[in-house]
């Protein structure tokens, strides 16, 4: 959406009126319906002095296009500046500028990441041409008008209170700054040296209404990228009723109208693909070519199978395929012609950092497309936030009157294979009534360890293998180490000193290399999988003759899946949620893993509960 779109000479006409942050605050509110605070006001005012310096010359043309926080299109996103125009050829060029005010800034030892004071401290943010060069390799895969109509973009970023002290340009930054340069405190010449380089007349054909209007669909570029890419993976190749529910996705995404919505809900366990059918239908659809997402609320597996497809963590230009459930409150009906709802069991009500924002995110997932595709267990509901169940789907698809659909994913392709662990695991844990009391006839390799040590040399073990082994924890430790990585969390002996998943892995610490040594939670495992996990169980959930007892009191203060429990725990209701979510969290942990699940318990008397329960009955 465009917020602020003037000629040079106009842009330069509000600055030198003292009022252009109040021309731009005036427009954000309208165009966006978003009130500005006084630090961003500041920025505005600040920032478009040094772009007027950099614009006051002759030789760029006064009818060049001048946009300033243009919102990327279903996205929160916005880009700082863009100066449009055409060069002597009269090819039509878009550049883009990212603009900071840092005076300062450090490198870190994550890729394309930077730590600044930002607010109220340091924070770990983009780099100024990571973030530019992403905004146009957005555009570039995504904008119609763009890729057809080859408007050139050229990002870069001026960062006009920093100093050039080689910490932004060089090491890991300068593919980055290649790809966007970067243009620092006594670098206001060589920007302008730049814009006048490609900008050699005015905007004559309207650059940024018609990147505006157009339509956003993958390009045949990126889909036929990204099909490459999942060609020879065996872990993407859909076997019995997984190719049956694929088909399934396809034929409704086509028949989907805007009168005649489609709903798909797939109900599969751990461990029956279901992401793996997620992301082969999300290829295939935006191939055939559609606008189509993958979503999920959980954003460990978005991040992971991105890196899984592409090969590297570089993969910006796929950032746009995937995205969270809270994106669409204000989704235009019918905007995707497919949305992907992975995890769909982890959806809530409400969206936005303090959960105050929309009204259902089932509602607005399936206002906002054709054809939705929800994959659900709900069993994992992990969280007394989580909403997503069947029940729930089907209500708002009434509503608007879309047609449903079911599927049902059964084969067991985690835990060996096995149904009997899974059926086990529910027994144990009292979950349901199964027919499994025992693990008598099962090849998993499930064992209950006397001490953590032994918990933590078995994974480091198994993981010398293949790095797919690794130990996770109920929330009942505090995150200490997440403000002071020197800090530890678990000290459970002398030699067991470990830390939650450390923050500079984010998303990705299933998968890093060297993360073998923390320990992972929920939100950090789940919707993934392992060769063999090492869960530990602590004081939330222990046994007393034989009977499985939880306790939300005894996990951290701050653990948001049991959010509200004083109050929840006044009525049966209550209660009942915050077993179910507390069981459901370990059954979750305990079915991570392909090969194997080793346990060690805090309570001893849990501990030998689990063992006898392997070979006998209750």
């Amino acid at each position: 959406m465009i917020v602020y779109q003037k000629t040079k000479a106009e842009f330069r006409d509000d600055v030198f009126s003292n009022y252009v942050e109040n021309i731009i605050q005036e427009q954000v509110l309208k165009k966006l319906g978003k009130r500005t605070g006084q630090p961003e006001i500041n920025s505005w005012r600040n920032s478009m002095q040094y772009m007027d310096r950099v614009l006051s010359d002759h030789q760029i043309p006064d009818d060049s296009g001048v946009s300033i926080e243009y919102q990327l299109p279903y996205s929160g996103l916005r880009i700082d500046f863009v100066l449009t125009g055409q060069d002597d050829a009269g090819i039509d060029k878009a550049i883009i500028i990212e603009l900071k005010q840092w005076s300062e800034a450090k490198a870190t030892d994550e890729d394309g990441i930077v730590a600044t004071f930002i607010g109220r401290g340091i924070q770990e943010v983009n780099h100024p041409s990571y973030q530019a060069w992403s905004y146009a390799a957005y555009l570039e895969g995504f904008n119609e008008t763009v890729y057809e109509e080859n408007i050139q973009l050229l990002p870069c970023a001026y960062l006009h209170n920093h100093p050039d002290d080689g910490v932004l340009t060089t090491g890991q930054y300068a593919g980055y700054v290649e790809k966007a340069p970067l243009f620092l405190k006594s670098d206001a010449a060589k920007l302008r040296d730049f814009i006048r380089q490609h900008v050699k007349r005015g905007d004559h054909t309207g650059i940024m209404y018609r990147i505006d209007g157009g339509r956003i669909k993958p390009s045949k570029q990126l889909t036929e990228a990204l099909a490459g890419l999942l060609k020879g993976k065996p872990e993407f190749i859909l076997l019995d009723e997984q190719k049956v529910v694929y088909e399934t996705g396809r034929k409704l995404a086509a028949k989907a109208t805007d009168d005649h919505k489609q709903v798909l809900i797939v109900r599969g366990g751990p461990g029956t693909g279901k992401t793996v059918v997620a992301i082969n239908l999300l290829v295939k659809l935006s191939q055939q070519p559609m606008n189509v997402k993958y979503v999920s609320k959980n954003s460990a597996p978005r991040h992971v199978y991105k890196r899984k497809l592409t090969g590297t963590v570089r993969g910006t230009v796929f950032n746009s395929l995937f995205g969270g459930s809270g994106a669409y409150i204000n989704t235009p009906a019918n905007t995707f012609d497919a949305l992907i709802v992975d995890e769909a069991h982890r959806l809530n009500e409400m969206s936005g950092m303090y959960g105050n924002l929309g009204e259902n995110q089932v509602k607005e997932l399936i206002n906002a497309a054709r054809c939705t595709i929800f994959f659900l267990d709900e069993n994992q509901r992990v969280s007394v936030s989580d909403i997503g169940s069947e029940a729930e789907i089907r209500r708002w698809a009434e509503q608007v009157g879309a047609e449903v659909h079911i599927k049902d994913l059964h084969s067991q392709f985690r835990c060996n294979g096995s149904d009997a662990y899974l059926a086990w695991l529910d027994n144990v844990l009292d979950i349901r009534e199964t027919a499994n009391p025992t693990l008598d006839e099962t090849d998993y390799d499930f064992r209950v360890v006397d001490t953590p040590d032994e918990l933590q040399q078995l994974i480091y073990d198994k993981n010398k293998l293949n790095n797919r082994a690794r130990m996770a924890a109920g929330y009942c430790w505090k995150w200490n180490s997440k403000k002071d990585g020197q800090q530890l969390d678990f000290q459970l002996t002398s030699t067991f000193r470990h830390r939650w998943n450390l923050t500079k892995y984010g998303n990705h610490w299933i998968d890093e290399p060297n993360s073998v040594t923390e320990i992972g939670c929920i939100h950090t495992t789940q919707g993934l999988e392992l060769d063999y996990l090492g869960v530990i169980i602590g004081p939330d959930l222990v046994v007393r003759d034989g009977k499985v007892i939880t306790n939300a009191l005894a996990r951290d203060q701050y653990d948001t899946t049991v959010k509200g429990r004083k109050q929840l725990m006044k009525s049966a209701e209550g209660r009942a949620l915050l077993d179910e979510v507390i069981k459901n969290t370990y059954r979750t942990l305990m079915t991570r893993a392909m090969k194997g699940c080793y346990v060690y318990c805090t309570d001893p008397e849990t501990a030998a509960y689990l063992r006898h329960r392997i070979n006998n009955p209750v």
